[in-house]
């Protein structure tokens, strides 16, 4: 007989598993397997080590249980990327908060379809905005990336000093910087 798997993950230490085992038990399953992770949802599902553990042992004909979509992924690109990774290993995904379904399943697929087109619109919009912010933060004089770690006074006296004959290395510990920050504004032309 094929095993069930169940599978729980919280954000926190402070938070437990416990009502998503209650949600599954209380939905008609008895899991042979319960897996669960306290690692933050912002963490892909390929590096979750109790995951990843269940990934090992479940097989081909088995079925695994997760009380929301959510569950299995850090976004719908991951909860997708899961999904398919458990469906070509032959493995049922049944989703309770979307009604019991099993993703593996023609209403799955469908489902998965749907799910798969909007991460990529979810991609687009995000690229979208990223770009958007980007102009305008041009656009209003705004600098853009990490904050540079000298001022223009600054790389002139280092400039000065290193034509003078001082090392890179004692500039680099005065100025509490890298060595390549120092070489890289001897090398720059400005």
């Amino acid at each position: 007989m094929a095993a069930i798997f169940a599978y729980a993950r919280v954000s926190t230490g402070s938070q437990s598993t416990e009502n998503q085992r209650l949600e599954i038990e209380g939905a008609g399953y008895a899991p042979a397997y319960f897996f669960s992770d306290t690692v933050s949802g912002k963490c892909p599902a390929s590096r979750r080590p109790a995951f990843q553990e269940m990934m090992g042992k479940i097989r081909r004909g088995e079925t695994l249980i997760v009380a929301k979509l959510d569950r299995l992924g850090r976004d719908s690109v991951d909860v997708l990327q899961t999904v398919r990774q458990l469906q070509d290993k032959g493995v049922s995904v049944i989703v309770l908060q979307l009604g019991n379904v099993d993703l593996t399943s023609p209403a799955g697929k469908l489902l998965l379809s749907m799910l798969s087109a909007l991460a990529e619109m979810e991609r687009d919009l995000l690229i979208e905005r990223t770009q958007a912010g980007l102009q305008r933060a041009k656009a209003e004089g705004k600098q853009l990336g990490r904050k540079p770690k000298t001022t223009a006074a600054q790389k002139q006296t280092i400039r000065e000093r290193l034509q003078a004959g001082e090392t890179v290395s004692a500039l680099a510990r005065e100025f509490a910087v890298s060595r390549a920050t120092i070489i890289s504004i001897r090398d720059e032309r400005g």
